[in-house]
């Protein structure tokens, strides 16, 4: 059973400075991840946002205009303020905020560290350029770049006392992550093909026609886009499916912070999959009311009532 450890009772000016600093950037940058955050208590809640300014560094430097050895050196960087934070030698004055607020954070929260590592991995995979060939390929991506990050939220969260097969938490936090990365690259699927990058399996491409790629706001000729989109919107919905039994084994407002974000992108494939082109003209997106409305879906527990209910079926 994974525990919480409580927060102490004080934080020093330093390390709010710190953590402020990184609640502004999740603020700006991810809107999704900063709606369902929002539902945890402030311990939990700064630490969230201490993983995510984390990620977000590795990303921009992944997504950055650098030369490829640039990029590569800048992460190799950012690996080695991960070693510091997890030697315990990053001091409440340092000069980077980040590193301040993570390493505050892992003294904490029990945080696996070794899932941001995952996520430096998964980040060089992109500057190397690699694509995939088969669905098992792309999931080693996956889990470096999402379902290490489901992994090391459940650091933060905990699970409840007594929660019933427990011990799979971490397997249904890395599931639900290969879902929101799946639903993502669905999502973003026009916007990586113009920086170069294709994610979707090679063969799936090529079973649906779909392999000359995606540069416009049409599919390629003679390709059965549709189709294509219908069948990974089918993997995503089983891979929610199965991440979906983390719910019961959270506090509420664990919970309800998890059934909000995964919620939002769930709608978000409902959206893709009722208009599959609609990738390829621009970026789908929910409105502000439809996030709220997960959200409260979210801390009334029915997400989690609604998967306790079919386990509970199943076994029966």
């Amino acid at each position: 059973m994974i525990r919480t450890v409580e927060s102490p009772p004080h934080v020093s000016a330093p390390v709010l400075a710190a953590y402020s600093y990184c609640e502004t950037v999740t603020g700006q940058q991810a809107r999704n991840f900063a709606y369902g955050i929002r539902l945890l208590p402030t311990s939990k809640r700064r630490a969230m946002s201490a993983l995510y300014a984390f990620s977000r560094r590795v990303d921009d430097i992944g997504d950055g205009a650098l030369a490829d050895d640039v990029k590569t050196a800048r992460l190799e960087d950012t690996r080695a303020m991960l070693t510091r934070v997890r030697e315990g030698s990053v001091d409440e004055d340092d000069t980077d905020p980040v590193a301040v607020a993570l390493a505050h954070a892992a003294e904490t929260f029990p945080i696996p560290l070794g899932g941001l590592d995952e996520l430096i991995d998964g980040v060089l995979m992109d500057v190397r350029g690699e694509s995939y060939e088969t669905w098992d390929d792309l999931k080693v991506y996956c889990r470096c770049v999402a379902g290490a990050i489901g992994r090391l939220s459940l650091g933060v969260f905990g699970t409840e006392p007594g929660a019933r097969a427990g011990e799979r938490a971490p397997e249904y936090a890395d599931t639900l992550g290969l879902a929101l990365q799946l639903t993502n690259i669905l999502r973003d699927v026009r916007e990586d093909a113009e920086g170069g990058r294709i994610y979707l399996p090679a063969d799936d491409l090529a079973k649906f026609g779909c392999s000359a790629g995606f540069k416009g706001s049409k599919p390629p000729e003679g390709a059965d886009f549709a189709g294509l989109v219908h069948f990974e919107v089918r993997r995503a919905r089983a891979l929610f499916a199965e991440g979906y039994r983390l719910l019961p084994m959270l506090d509420r407002r664990s919970g309800a912070c998890v059934a909000a974000m995964a919620g939002i992108y769930r709608r978000l494939l409902d959206r893709i999959e009722r208009d599959p082109e609609a990738v390829l003209r621009g970026r789908v997106s929910l409105p502000g009311r439809e996030k709220a409305y997960v959200a409260v879906r979210g801390l009334s527990g029915l997400d989690a009532r609604h998967v306790t209910r079919q386990t509970v079926r199943r076994r029966a």
